[in-house]
Protein backbone atom coordinates (compact mmCIF):
# COMPACT_ATOMS: atom_id res chain seq x y z
CA UNK A 1 0.00 0.00 0.00
CA UNK A 2 3.12 2.24 0.81
CA UNK A 3 4.39 2.05 -2.96
CA UNK A 4 0.63 2.44 -4.38
CA UNK A 5 0.13 5.39 -2.33
CA UNK A 6 3.46 7.12 -3.06
CA UNK A 7 2.32 6.20 -7.31
CA UNK A 8 -0.81 7.92 -6.90
CA UNK A 9 0.35 10.93 -5.48
CA UNK A 10 3.09 11.51 -7.99
CA UNK A 11 0.57 10.85 -10.42
CA UNK A 12 -1.61 13.47 -8.78
CA UNK A 13 1.13 16.07 -8.52
CA UNK A 14 1.88 15.40 -12.56
CA UNK A 15 -1.91 15.66 -13.70
CA UNK A 16 -2.23 19.10 -12.03
CA UNK A 17 1.23 20.26 -13.49
CA UNK A 18 0.42 19.46 -16.60
CA UNK A 19 -3.41 21.14 -16.30
CA UNK A 20 -1.74 24.16 -14.41
CA UNK A 21 0.38 24.71 -17.43
CA UNK A 22 -2.38 24.63 -19.74
CA UNK A 23 -4.57 27.37 -17.83
CA UNK A 24 -0.59 29.26 -17.56
CA UNK A 25 0.35 31.12 -20.93
CA UNK A 26 3.71 32.15 -20.48
CA UNK A 27 4.55 28.37 -20.10
CA UNK A 28 6.67 29.75 -17.36
CA UNK A 29 6.79 29.33 -13.32
CA UNK A 30 8.42 30.64 -10.42
CA UNK A 31 10.75 28.19 -8.05
CA UNK A 32 7.71 28.04 -6.11
CA UNK A 33 5.66 26.93 -9.61
CA UNK A 34 3.43 29.91 -9.65
CA UNK A 35 2.32 31.03 -13.10
CA UNK A 36 5.15 33.67 -14.65
CA UNK A 37 2.82 37.07 -15.77
CA UNK A 38 3.16 37.30 -19.36
CA UNK A 39 4.26 40.98 -20.67
CA UNK A 40 2.00 42.55 -22.63
CA UNK A 41 2.82 43.69 -25.62
CA UNK A 42 5.45 47.35 -26.08
CA UNK A 43 6.64 45.88 -23.01
CA UNK A 44 9.52 44.37 -21.68
CA UNK A 45 10.73 42.38 -18.62
CA UNK A 46 11.93 44.70 -16.16
CA UNK A 47 13.18 41.75 -13.14
CA UNK A 48 13.19 38.90 -14.84
CA UNK A 49 10.41 35.78 -13.73
CA UNK A 50 12.59 33.38 -11.53
CA UNK A 51 12.80 33.41 -7.79
CA UNK A 52 9.51 35.45 -7.76
CA UNK A 53 7.25 36.74 -10.63
CA UNK A 54 8.44 39.20 -13.47
CA UNK A 55 8.19 42.72 -13.35
CA UNK A 56 7.24 44.67 -16.36
CA UNK A 57 8.22 47.64 -17.36
CA UNK A 58 6.71 49.79 -20.73
CA UNK A 59 9.64 50.17 -23.27
CA UNK A 60 10.27 53.70 -24.53
CA UNK A 61 10.16 55.13 -28.19
CA UNK A 62 13.99 53.98 -28.71
CA UNK A 63 13.50 50.68 -27.67
CA UNK A 64 11.42 47.72 -28.54
CA UNK A 65 10.26 44.41 -26.98
CA UNK A 66 11.65 40.93 -28.93
CA UNK A 67 8.86 39.16 -27.57
CA UNK A 68 6.30 39.60 -25.72
CA UNK A 69 7.41 36.58 -23.02
CA UNK A 70 8.19 36.88 -19.06
CA UNK A 71 11.96 36.54 -19.91
CA UNK A 72 12.13 39.10 -22.37
CA UNK A 73 14.31 42.12 -22.14
CA UNK A 74 13.41 45.62 -24.55
CA UNK A 75 15.51 45.11 -26.99
CA UNK A 76 17.15 48.09 -29.28
CA UNK A 77 14.89 49.81 -32.69
CA UNK A 78 16.92 50.82 -35.11
CA UNK A 79 16.49 53.80 -37.61
CA UNK A 80 15.22 53.99 -40.71
CA UNK A 81 17.53 52.27 -43.23
CA UNK A 82 18.86 49.75 -41.03
CA UNK A 83 17.93 46.46 -39.07
CA UNK A 84 18.69 44.19 -36.00
CA UNK A 85 20.94 41.53 -36.30
CA UNK A 86 22.14 39.11 -33.63
CA UNK A 87 25.05 37.88 -33.34
CA UNK A 88 23.59 35.46 -30.24
CA UNK A 89 20.95 35.39 -27.83
CA UNK A 90 22.58 38.15 -25.62
CA UNK A 91 23.99 40.38 -27.89
CA UNK A 92 22.43 42.40 -31.41
CA UNK A 93 23.62 45.67 -33.22
CA UNK A 94 21.91 47.85 -36.12
CA UNK A 95 23.21 46.97 -39.48
CA UNK A 96 22.77 49.08 -42.62
CA UNK A 97 20.15 47.24 -45.09
CA UNK A 98 21.43 45.74 -48.30
CA UNK A 99 21.70 47.71 -51.56
CA UNK A 100 20.31 45.81 -54.28
CA UNK A 101 22.85 46.24 -58.08
CA UNK A 102 21.74 47.24 -61.16
CA UNK A 103 19.46 43.78 -62.68
CA UNK A 104 18.23 43.26 -59.30
CA UNK A 105 15.12 44.38 -57.76
CA UNK A 106 13.71 44.60 -53.96
CA UNK A 107 11.87 41.05 -53.57
CA UNK A 108 11.61 41.48 -49.70
CA UNK A 109 12.10 45.01 -47.80
CA UNK A 110 14.76 45.29 -45.27
CA UNK A 111 12.32 45.68 -41.68
CA UNK A 112 12.71 44.89 -37.74
CA UNK A 113 15.04 41.95 -37.90
CA UNK A 114 15.08 41.34 -41.44
CA UNK A 115 17.97 42.57 -43.96
CA UNK A 116 16.27 43.03 -47.18
CA UNK A 117 16.29 40.30 -49.66
CA UNK A 118 17.16 40.72 -53.63
CA UNK A 119 16.45 39.16 -56.57
CA UNK A 120 17.53 39.15 -59.97
CA UNK A 121 14.98 40.47 -62.76
CA UNK A 122 13.63 37.84 -64.76
CA UNK A 123 13.25 38.09 -68.29
CA UNK A 124 10.97 41.03 -69.29
CA UNK A 125 11.80 43.20 -66.18
CA UNK A 126 14.62 45.31 -65.41
CA UNK A 127 16.41 47.39 -63.19
CA UNK A 128 18.45 50.30 -63.68
CA UNK A 129 19.35 51.75 -60.61
CA UNK A 130 20.70 50.87 -57.05
CA UNK A 131 18.43 50.92 -54.56
CA UNK A 132 17.24 48.44 -51.25
CA UNK A 133 13.68 49.42 -51.68
CA UNK A 134 13.33 49.50 -55.59
CA UNK A 135 11.98 46.32 -57.62
CA UNK A 136 12.36 44.83 -61.44
CA UNK A 137 10.03 46.97 -63.56
CA UNK A 138 8.08 45.28 -66.53
CA UNK A 139 9.97 46.35 -69.80
CA UNK A 140 8.41 48.45 -72.61
CA UNK A 141 7.18 46.49 -75.27
CA UNK A 142 8.23 48.87 -78.65
CA UNK A 143 9.62 52.20 -79.24
CA UNK A 144 6.96 55.50 -80.42
CA UNK A 145 6.69 55.81 -83.91
CA UNK A 146 8.82 58.19 -84.84
CA UNK A 147 11.67 56.33 -82.90
CA UNK A 148 13.60 53.31 -83.66
CA UNK A 149 14.77 50.47 -81.38
CA UNK A 150 18.64 50.04 -80.98
CA UNK A 151 19.48 47.97 -77.80
CA UNK A 152 16.62 44.97 -76.25
CA UNK A 153 15.25 45.18 -72.84
CA UNK A 154 18.19 44.09 -70.42
CA UNK A 155 17.90 43.15 -66.71
CA UNK A 156 19.43 46.05 -66.29
CA UNK A 157 18.03 48.46 -68.49
CA UNK A 158 14.57 48.86 -70.46
CA UNK A 159 14.65 49.01 -74.32
CA UNK A 160 16.48 51.58 -75.82
CA UNK A 161 15.07 53.96 -78.72
CA UNK A 162 16.60 56.61 -80.96
CA UNK A 163 14.54 59.09 -82.99
CA UNK A 164 15.02 57.79 -86.35
CA UNK A 165 15.95 61.65 -87.72
CA UNK A 166 19.10 61.51 -85.42
CA UNK A 167 22.59 62.75 -87.76
CA UNK A 168 24.50 59.81 -85.69
CA UNK A 169 22.22 57.24 -87.60
CA UNK A 170 22.61 58.94 -91.05
CA UNK A 171 25.08 59.05 -93.44
CA UNK A 172 25.92 62.50 -96.13
CA UNK A 173 23.73 63.37 -98.93
CA UNK A 174 23.95 60.65 -101.69
CA UNK A 175 24.42 57.75 -99.13
CA UNK A 176 21.45 54.82 -98.24
CA UNK A 177 21.23 54.37 -102.13
CA UNK A 178 20.08 50.67 -102.87
CA UNK A 179 19.01 48.59 -105.81
CA UNK A 180 15.99 46.44 -106.08
CA UNK A 181 17.29 43.77 -103.76
CA UNK A 182 17.75 45.61 -100.56
CA UNK A 183 21.42 46.32 -101.59
CA UNK A 184 23.38 48.70 -100.81
CA UNK A 185 25.15 50.08 -103.57
CA UNK A 186 27.64 52.45 -101.18
CA UNK A 187 29.25 49.36 -99.78
CA UNK A 188 32.96 49.17 -100.91
CA UNK A 189 32.70 45.21 -101.51
CA UNK A 190 29.32 45.84 -103.33
CA UNK A 191 29.77 44.09 -106.99
CA UNK A 192 27.81 44.59 -109.86
CA UNK A 193 24.99 41.94 -110.66
CA UNK A 194 26.85 41.81 -114.38
CA UNK A 195 30.17 40.89 -112.39
CA UNK A 196 29.16 38.91 -110.18
CA UNK A 197 29.56 35.42 -112.20
CA UNK A 198 32.09 32.97 -111.63
CA UNK A 199 34.53 33.44 -114.62
CA UNK A 200 35.96 37.16 -113.19
CA UNK A 201 39.04 36.00 -112.92
CA UNK A 202 40.39 37.47 -115.76
CA UNK A 203 39.44 41.09 -115.16
CA UNK A 204 40.85 40.28 -110.96
CA UNK A 205 44.44 39.90 -113.23
CA UNK A 206 43.58 42.70 -115.41
CA UNK A 207 42.47 45.17 -112.41
CA UNK A 208 45.94 43.87 -110.46
CA UNK A 209 48.43 44.33 -113.54
CA UNK A 210 47.43 48.06 -113.84
CA UNK A 211 47.58 48.52 -110.30
CA UNK A 212 51.33 47.19 -110.74
CA UNK A 213 51.75 49.02 -113.93
CA UNK A 214 50.85 52.42 -112.06
CA UNK A 215 52.89 51.65 -108.86
CA UNK A 216 56.02 51.18 -111.24
CA UNK A 217 55.06 54.68 -113.22
CA UNK A 218 54.42 56.84 -110.22
CA UNK A 219 58.26 55.10 -108.52
CA UNK A 220 59.98 55.70 -111.60
CA UNK A 221 57.81 59.49 -112.07
CA UNK A 222 58.97 60.34 -108.64
CA UNK A 223 61.92 59.30 -108.85
CA UNK A 224 62.73 61.08 -112.12
CA UNK A 225 61.01 64.53 -110.76
CA UNK A 226 63.61 64.02 -107.46
CA UNK A 227 66.71 63.73 -109.19
CA UNK A 228 65.95 66.47 -111.91
CA UNK A 229 65.13 69.07 -108.93
CA UNK A 230 68.65 68.01 -106.82
CA UNK A 231 70.59 68.50 -110.64
CA UNK A 232 69.16 71.80 -110.80
CA UNK A 233 69.83 72.81 -107.26
CA UNK A 234 73.14 71.25 -107.31
CA UNK A 235 74.28 73.61 -110.29
CA UNK A 236 72.52 76.55 -109.40
CA UNK A 237 74.50 76.16 -105.82
CA UNK A 238 77.40 75.86 -108.26
CA UNK A 239 77.01 79.02 -110.28
CA UNK A 240 76.43 80.62 -106.81
CA UNK A 241 79.87 80.16 -105.33
CA UNK A 242 81.36 80.80 -108.93
CA UNK A 243 79.35 84.08 -109.59
CA UNK A 244 81.15 87.58 -108.80
CA UNK A 245 77.89 88.73 -106.87
CA UNK A 246 77.19 91.61 -109.28
CA UNK A 247 74.62 89.77 -110.94
CA UNK A 248 71.20 87.96 -109.48
CA UNK A 249 70.83 85.23 -111.89
CA UNK A 250 72.86 82.62 -112.64
CA UNK A 251 74.28 80.64 -115.66
CA UNK A 252 75.08 77.06 -115.93
CA UNK A 253 76.29 74.67 -118.45
CA UNK A 254 73.32 73.59 -119.59
CA UNK A 255 71.71 76.42 -120.62
CA UNK A 256 68.94 77.02 -117.43
CA UNK A 257 69.00 80.16 -115.84
CA UNK A 258 67.73 80.66 -112.15
CA UNK A 259 67.13 83.94 -110.19
CA UNK A 260 68.74 82.95 -106.81
CA UNK A 261 65.75 85.70 -105.31
CA UNK A 262 63.04 83.65 -106.39
CA UNK A 263 64.51 79.85 -105.79
CA UNK A 264 64.48 81.43 -101.90
CA UNK A 265 61.49 82.69 -102.35
CA UNK A 266 60.29 79.24 -103.58
CA UNK A 267 62.25 77.49 -100.82
CA UNK A 268 60.30 79.33 -98.03
CA UNK A 269 57.03 78.72 -99.81
CA UNK A 270 57.94 75.27 -99.26
CA UNK A 271 58.87 75.19 -95.76
CA UNK A 272 55.95 77.02 -95.18
CA UNK A 273 53.99 73.89 -97.02
CA UNK A 274 55.78 71.46 -94.76
CA UNK A 275 54.71 73.17 -91.69
CA UNK A 276 51.08 73.35 -92.58
CA UNK A 277 49.58 70.95 -91.20
CA UNK A 278 47.07 68.16 -93.36
CA UNK A 279 44.00 67.72 -92.34
CA UNK A 280 41.68 64.54 -93.06
CA UNK A 281 38.65 66.66 -94.22
CA UNK A 282 40.99 68.16 -97.28
CA UNK A 283 41.47 64.02 -98.19
CA UNK A 284 39.93 63.52 -101.65
CA UNK A 285 36.32 61.50 -100.58
CA UNK A 286 37.51 58.07 -102.67
CA UNK A 287 40.51 58.38 -100.62
CA UNK A 288 38.40 58.72 -97.12
CA UNK A 289 36.27 56.10 -98.86
CA UNK A 290 39.37 53.85 -98.85
CA UNK A 291 40.39 54.60 -95.23
CA UNK A 292 36.91 53.51 -94.23
CA UNK A 293 36.40 50.69 -95.99
CA UNK A 294 39.92 49.11 -94.16
CA UNK A 295 38.66 49.83 -91.12
CA UNK A 296 35.75 48.42 -91.37
CA UNK A 297 36.97 45.21 -92.42
CA UNK A 298 35.65 42.67 -90.13
CA UNK A 299 38.46 40.06 -90.88
CA UNK A 300 40.95 42.05 -88.53
CA UNK A 301 38.46 42.52 -85.54
CA UNK A 302 35.98 46.16 -84.86
CA UNK A 303 39.90 48.07 -85.27
CA UNK A 304 37.46 51.23 -85.93
CA UNK A 305 36.41 50.90 -82.01
CA UNK A 306 40.35 51.04 -80.97
CA UNK A 307 40.97 53.83 -83.11
CA UNK A 308 37.92 55.68 -81.42
CA UNK A 309 39.32 55.18 -77.87
CA UNK A 310 43.34 56.33 -79.53
CA UNK A 311 41.34 59.87 -80.74
CA UNK A 312 40.07 60.61 -77.31
CA UNK A 313 36.59 59.25 -77.69
CA UNK A 314 35.09 58.09 -74.60
CA UNK A 315 33.03 54.65 -74.64
CA UNK A 316 29.62 55.42 -74.24
CA UNK A 317 30.47 57.55 -77.25
CA UNK A 318 31.37 54.42 -79.00
CA UNK A 319 28.79 52.38 -77.59
CA UNK A 320 26.57 55.03 -79.49
CA UNK A 321 28.69 55.57 -82.96
CA UNK A 322 28.05 51.06 -82.99
CA UNK A 323 24.52 51.43 -83.41
CA UNK A 324 24.31 53.44 -86.47
CA UNK A 325 24.14 52.13 -89.56
CA UNK A 326 27.64 52.34 -90.47
CA UNK A 327 30.00 53.63 -87.21
CA UNK A 328 33.34 54.32 -89.16
CA UNK A 329 32.23 56.82 -91.30
CA UNK A 330 30.35 58.20 -88.59
CA UNK A 331 33.50 58.44 -86.24
CA UNK A 332 35.53 59.49 -88.70
CA UNK A 333 33.37 62.43 -90.10
CA UNK A 334 32.56 63.66 -86.00
CA UNK A 335 36.47 63.48 -85.78
CA UNK A 336 37.03 65.54 -88.91
CA UNK A 337 35.17 68.71 -87.88
CA UNK A 338 37.96 69.02 -84.93
CA UNK A 339 40.72 71.30 -85.34
CA UNK A 340 43.11 68.70 -84.12
CA UNK A 341 41.91 66.53 -86.82
CA UNK A 342 45.00 66.16 -88.81
CA UNK A 343 47.33 63.26 -90.61
CA UNK A 344 49.34 63.47 -88.30
CA UNK A 345 47.51 62.23 -85.80
CA UNK A 346 45.29 59.74 -87.71
CA UNK A 347 48.89 58.03 -88.52
CA UNK A 348 49.97 57.88 -85.11
CA UNK A 349 47.23 56.23 -83.64
CA UNK A 350 47.11 53.82 -86.64
CA UNK A 351 50.97 53.34 -86.17
CA UNK A 352 50.20 52.51 -82.47
CA UNK A 353 47.42 49.64 -83.75
CA UNK A 354 49.56 47.55 -86.43
CA UNK A 355 47.77 48.87 -89.23
CA UNK A 356 50.41 49.76 -91.44
CA UNK A 357 48.31 48.99 -94.41
CA UNK A 358 45.50 52.03 -93.81
CA UNK A 359 49.20 54.22 -93.04
CA UNK A 360 50.68 53.24 -96.40
CA UNK A 361 47.60 54.70 -98.28
CA UNK A 362 47.41 57.41 -95.94
CA UNK A 363 51.17 58.32 -97.28
CA UNK A 364 50.77 57.63 -100.59
CA UNK A 365 47.91 60.47 -100.60
CA UNK A 366 50.17 62.80 -98.94
CA UNK A 367 53.36 61.68 -101.42
CA UNK A 368 50.86 62.43 -104.12
CA UNK A 369 50.01 65.82 -102.93
CA UNK A 370 53.44 66.96 -102.67
CA UNK A 371 55.23 66.51 -106.26
CA UNK A 372 56.33 69.53 -107.52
Amino acid sequence: MGVTGNLATLLILLCSKVVTSEVCKSGMFTEADVCCTECPLGSGVFVPCGASDANCDQCNNSTLPKTNWATELCQPRCPIGQYLHYEDEDSSQCLACRVCGKGFGVKRNCSGTENTECQQCPKGFYSEVKSSVSPCFLCRTECKENEVQISDCMEHHDILCMDKDAPILKRTEGDGRRDENGTSLDDPNFIPPELSSKNITPIYCSILAAVVVGLIAYVAFKCYTTCKQKKLLAKARANELAASGEGEKLHSDSGVFLDTHSLQEQNQLNKAAKLEPKLYVNLPPHKQEEVERLLADTSRGKDWQRLASLLGYEEDTIDAFSRGEDPVHTLLTDWSSKDSSTLEVLCAALVNMERADVVENLNSTSDASSVV
